[in-house]
């Protein structure tokens, strides 16, 4: 039998991955932003649960057998677990509200994906809904106005929507747009 050595074989094992992906069958491998999971895909739905909420605009959900930390798509919170930064203007109060809005760990929750799946932090992108009612939690917290909008491409496809919502707040002085000066 013939041997072959890796250098030569790496470009076959390359198409027969990328084969596989395009074809379905093979899942994105977690290196190149897949998960691993055929669920975790650009466009794609996933459900899990909550584990913990890290901040306003960050959480950890239970995908099936691991964890994996999400932020939402649209939308940017006062921060408050950020390094060599103090907690600013209503981050506690944002943390809050998306803790209750989500209803505490164990709460069922939909993920919904835009085009990209990963931040440049390997964080889940996504737009996040309740289970139980269909509540799209990334709008709850920029219609109470507990996160300004974030606009970043390719991922808009609620972008128009949310900016209207931000309008609402602001005009109505609602969270942080009442509470913080500069705002």
């Amino acid at each position: 039998m013939r041997r072959v050595s890796w250098p030569r074989a790496l470009p076959w094992i390359a198409l027969l991955l990328v084969a596989g992906v395009v074809l379905g069958n093979v899942p994105l491998p977690s290196w190149l932003g897949g998960g691993g999971d055929p669920q975790l895909r650009p466009g794609g739905v996933a459900g899990g649960s909550v584990e913990r909420v890290i901040d306003g605009d960050t959480l950890v959900v239970r995908l099936g057998d691991h964890s994996e930390r999400v932020r939402y798509i649209g939308l940017d919170t006062p921060e408050t677990v950020k390094p060599n930064t103090p907690v600013q203007c209503f981050g506690r109060a944002a943390h809050d509200l998306n803790a209750r809005v989500l209803g505490g760990a164990g709460s069922a929750l939909t993920l919904r994906f835009d085009r990209e799946l990963r931040d440049r932090y390997g964080r889940l992108l996504a737009y996040v809904y309740r289970a139980r009612d269909g509540l799209f939690v990334n709008a709850q917290l920029v219609r109470e106005g507990a996160a300004r909008t974030l606009r970043i491409a390719p991922n808009t496809s609620h972008a128009v929507d949310l900016a209207a919502l931000q309008s609402a707040a602001r005009a109505g002085r609602r969270g942080l747009w009442g509470a913080c000066r500069g705002t």
